[in-house]
């Protein structure tokens, strides 16, 4: 700890109390006590000078008082031996009296020195600890501060160890060296002005994110300028990002210009932090972070630096595994048990893991904004929400329910984790287990029983122990669920529930934008007066069409189907009849196709549909099925007043009378005008006709009740 002293003096020395106080409670706000406590032993370190006045006062008195009396026995023993003669006794009463001054003399100042060696070693001994506590609060704060950067607490100490080694290799002055120390802890300061969201992005950055990232190392310096070290920490905190070449920040110093020390911090911090994942890479290993340092041997880092910081490279790792700083729990190598330090860090990991989860909460949600931001389809929306929410809750099974309000209903339409054949497609009514309940009331729930939810499915993969549902709604509007089911933890603590209730809030207003974009683009590709799909539609599906028969060499027809005495319906009885009927013809027209095939609405009264793998024979038979079905269907319209149409068909192939949709509908449309003109021939179809007679043949029978029209067709 011979260097641990420069440390006392910068922290106990040039720092405020207040200041020391504040920093420490700010950050470690459950440690407040040991802060107060710290603080009263620096100030019981100090000895009054009264005090210290007091005891040299007495310590002459004690001297002088012997002199004194030294000084007087001696003349007494001279007048007495000058009135009796005896110069033999003079001489020999004065050597003893000297003597004995002499003894005195040398007690008097054995007994001040070791008085004082004491008081000496005591201060040397209480200095050393509050080095060592100084230190500690440094790295303590220090460490706090790379928490936010999502680093391991251990990063500053290993920085710290190859600082240091690297700084004795190159013969610095135990100033600079000093200097290495602090500023292994302090360099990254100035980060505390940079968003989370930059620090922890995990893509490239902006221009102007990289101008802010670039502001921390004045910012450090600018923090620690009012700390009067005495050493040269500042020229570190500010140019340990300055490059050789040049081209580093914020000064743009380069080869020699950047203080050696600096040098020294750029290539440790960079090799160090190269080891540890960090949210926008994976870590890398010794050889390729070496090949990093070595790569940017001249360019960004200092030659000489960079090689005999890899030639020294084994002995720094040997160090660093000896103080066990490897891992968060290290066992020394050289004694086989745990480093009295280490144990320190491992109790307090907890406390730089919770300052590390805080600030990847922070980064996670809003991770989770922007990806729900640019997302407006329903299943990536989902498929976003389930992955999110795996980053920052545990689970072993995550369902999302979504609610469908005019079946009154929930259906399971994703899931993850164990049991997912049992769970898809699940459907729960509201009320009906725990999900059921959190539809039901709109409110999370995660004390409940998962069993509630698996009444009547066998699991396959073990039995729940714990759950948390939590509803999916935006105002007034209930979207579904979010079921999370653990087969480990007891509970989801109120923390859990914290988080996924943030999560599916920024969820729940995604999915409701996604659902309204998914109906827009329906409507969009939909006619809204039949249901069916319109022409914009009919050109999607063609070409999926043309690129399944390329691909397959199967053809596929296209049908055109254009309505007979449909103007007479619509002259006679007005547009809503009209409507009425081209509703009705297009539901029997669909009953007549598989459900694989497809039927549009094309433009007025004419449809096309789009069929597969049929021959010619069966292509004329679907289109005298239709023509029947058709024709054999009559609508009410008042009274005893009913109408009816007929519909003329034409088809084409695909490859054979066209390669787009133009040429076969053109084609289809002749085909079909041909048909038109041989119904013509065979005489008009009546567009009027009398009310249905009770004896007549059920299949154009109809019942028509207020506005709904139930028809049945020859199928």
């Amino acid at each position: 700890m011979a260097n641990a002293v420069p440390v006392v003096a910068t922290f106990a020395h040039f720092a405020p109390e207040a200041e020391i106080r504040f920093a420490i409670e700010e950050s470690f706000p459950a440690h407040s006590h040991k802060v107060q406590s710290a603080l009263t032993k620096m100030k019981s370190c100090e000895i009054p000078d009264y005090n210290r006045a007091v005891k040299a006062y007495w310590a002459v008195m004690v001297q002088a008082a012997a002199l004194g009396f030294v000084w007087v026995l001696d003349r007494v023993l001279f007048l007495q031996a000058q009135r009796l003669e005896l110069s033999s006794i003079l001489t020999f009463s004065r050597v003893g009296l000297l003597s004995l001054l002499v003894l005195t003399f040398t007690a008097a100042t054995y007994w001040t020195c070791q008085f004082y060696l004491r008081r000496l070693n005591a201060k040397t001994r209480e200095a050393e600890q509050m080095g060592r506590l100084h230190l500690a609060t440094a790295e303590a704060l220090a460490t706090a501060i790379d928490a936010k950067d999502q680093t391991t607490h251990c990063h500053v100490r290993r920085v710290q160890t190859y600082a240091i080694g690297l700084g004795k290799l190159f013969g610095l002055s135990r100033d600079e060296i000093s200097a290495l120390e602090a500023g292994a802890l302090l360099h990254d300061v100035g980060k505390l002005a940079v968003p989370d969201h930059i620090l922890n992005k995990p893509g490239s950055l902006t221009p102007a994110e990289f101008e802010k990232m670039k502001a921390h190392t004045v910012v450090g310096s600018e923090i620690l300028s009012r700390v009067e070290f005495p050493y040269p920490v500042l020229p570190i905190v500010r140019h340990h990002h300055e490059q050789w070449d040049g081209q580093g920040y914020p000064d743009g110093l380069r080869g020699e210009q950047i203080p050696i020390t600096a040098r020294i911090m750029a290539a440790v911090d960079c090799f160090d932090t190269a080891r540890e994942d960090r949210p926008f890479r994976p870590r890398l290993t010794r050889e390729e972070a070496i090949q990093m340092l070595n790569s940017g041997s001249g360019t960004y880092f200092d030659p000489r630096v960079v090689r005999v910081f890899v030639e020294h490279l084994p002995q720094f790792e040997a160090e660093i595994s000896a103080l066990g700083l490897n891992d968060q729990f290290s066992v020394n190598a050289l004694s086989g048990r745990l480093d009295n330090s280490v144990i320190f860090q491992n109790k307090s990991s907890a406390a730089y893991d919770q300052i590390r989860n805080a600030h990847r909460e922070v980064y996670a949600l809003y991770e989770i904004a922007r990806t729900f931001g640019s997302s407006l389809e329903v299943e990536n929306t989902i498929c976003n929400l389930i992955e999110k929410v795996s980053q920052i809750v545990p689970f072993d099974t995550c369902a999302v329910f979504l609610y469908d309000e005019t079946k009154g209903y929930a259906r399971v339409t994703h899931v993850r984790g164990k049991n997912t054949a049992a769970l898809h497609n699940k459907c729960v009514t509201l009320g009906e287990g725990v999900t059921g309940f959190t539809l039901a009331n709109r409110r999370a729930v995660n004390r409940l029983s998962p069993s509630l939810d698996f009444r009547d499915i066998e699991l396959t993969d073990g039995a729940y122990r714990a759950m948390a549902s939590l509803p999916l709604s935006k105002d007034d509007l209930l979207l579904g669920a979010l079921s999370v089911y653990s087969t480990e933890l007891k509970e989801y603590s109120d923390d859990h529930l914290r988080l996924l209730e943030s999560v599916t809030r920024l969820a729940s207003d995604a999915l409701a934008n996604a659902m309204q974009h998914a109906r827009a683009e329906s409507n969009a590709l939909t006619d809204a007066l039949t249901g069916l799909p319109n022409a914009r539609c009919l050109h999607v599906r063609f070409e999926q069409e043309a690129a399944r028969s390329r691909r397959t060499g199967r053809p596929f027809q296209v049908v055109m189907l254009d309505l007979d005495e449909f103007k007479t319906v619509n002259d006679t009885f007005g547009h809503k009849i009209g409507d009425k009927m081209l509703r009705e013809v297009a539901a029997i027209v669909h009953a007549q196709l598989r459900e694989y095939d497809f039927l549009a609405r094309y433009a007025g009264d004419e449809f096309v549909a789009l069929v597969q793998d049929l021959s010619p024979a069966q292509i004329e038979e679907l289109c005298e099925r239709i023509e029947t079905a058709v024709s054999s269907f009559s609508l009410h319209v008042r009274g005893d007043l009913r109408t009816r149409v007929g519909i003329s068909v034409g088809a084409a192939v695909y490859g054979t009378d066209g390669e787009n949709l133009d040429q076969l509908l053109m084609s289809a449309d002749q085909a079909m005008y041909r048909a038109k003109s041989a119904h013509k021939l065979s005489g008009p179809l009546p567009a009027v006709t009398d009310i249905i007679r009770p004896d007549a043949p059920s299949e154009i029978a109809e019942e028509v009740t207020g506005e709904s029209l139930t028809s049945t067709s020859i199928n």
